[in-house]
């Protein structure tokens, strides 16, 4: 009886946790799935504690201080999936065979291992039958097809997000509010050495022909990207996304020939201007020993 009051009032008590978790994920609807997890582990947990100690209460009444009426049912499960031979009775299974006095036991094979023996013939069938008959399965050239479609999207994804711009894939971007976001980043982060306008202070000036890094759209993400801290340049390649800084290394080349007042004299070696987005040469001798200061 005492037993039956025990189990009762566990039963209770799960059944009120689960209740009660259930309505606190109903008044926050924003964390439902995270309070139906809590809730189904509250309810395994406080179900598997009741069944151990219903399972330990009953069997303690029988005396059984060593658990063997508790635990057989265990081991009546291993024997049936093992078919094992207690060492009592291995004389039984004992076979005349004398090996330089070794013996043999006729050993049964375990049922697991033949079910899992017949389940590999069964899914070599059910294989066959699906890629090879039927032809419904992927094959290995639609597989591989499907994964290059899947790559391709991928891809697409990620240059959408900007996460495939760099040094050598960057373009220039003429878009309105592109130059009007990289406007926004010069000014907050390069006007303080390169003047609200690109006609330099502490930087170089950035609207004549003369540059140290060169004038590719390549060269000025390099230069950003990487800094040159030589020189004071700071590395923001860890502060801006690639995005941004094709953005504001656009905007930078769209100051070309804007002949800003105060303009600081011109440092670096002589470029040929072309079109933002255009391959530039190098300009004369000079390519070599330009090279040298990339």
């Amino acid at each position: 009886m005492k037993i039956n009051k025990i189990y009762f009032s566990m039963i209770s008590l799960l059944f009120f946790l689960f209740g009660s978790s259930n309505l606190f994920a109903e008044s926050n609807s924003g964390g439902r799935q995270i309070e139906a997890i809590i809730e189904l582990m509250v309810a395994l947990t406080i179900l598997v504690v009741a069944v151990v100690l219903w399972l330990a209460l009953v069997y303690s009444e029988k005396n059984d201080l060593e658990g063997s009426t508790l635990l057989q049912p265990l081991k009546n499960m291993i024997h049936n999936l093992t078919k094992s031979t207690p060492v009592s009775e291995e004389s039984k299974i004992l076979l005349d065979h004398d090996y330089d006095g070794i013996r043999e036991l006729d050993n049964k094979i375990p049922p697991w291992f033949s079910f899992i023996f017949a389940g590999t013939i069964l899914f070599a069938i059910a294989y066959m039958i699906n890629y090879h008959v039927i032809g419904s399965g992927n094959v290995q050239e639609e597989e591989y097809a499907a994964e290059v479609r899947e790559a391709a999207l991928q891809k697409k994804m990620l240059s959408a997000s900007g996460a495939l711009i760099d040094e050598e894939t960057v373009t220039f971007v003429d878009d309105p509010a592109s130059l009007s976001e990289g406007k926004n980043i010069f000014t907050k982060n390069c006007a303080a050495c390169h003047g609200k306008k690109g006609e330099g202070l502490v930087g170089p000036n950035l609207t004549d022909d003369y540059w140290i890094h060169g004038n590719r759209i390549n060269d000025l993400f390099k230069t950003v990207k990487y800094g040159v801290v030589a020189k004071g340049m700071p590395t923001w390649g860890k502060q801006l996304s690639p995005t941004q800084i094709q953005e504001v290394t656009s905007y930078i080349l769209t100051l070309h020939g804007t002949n800003p007042p105060n303009a600081k004299a011109p440092q670096g070696k002589l470029y040929e201007y072309k079109k933002p987005g255009a391959k530039t040469e190098k300009a004369g001798s000079e390519q070599e020993e330009v090279k040298k200061n990339i």
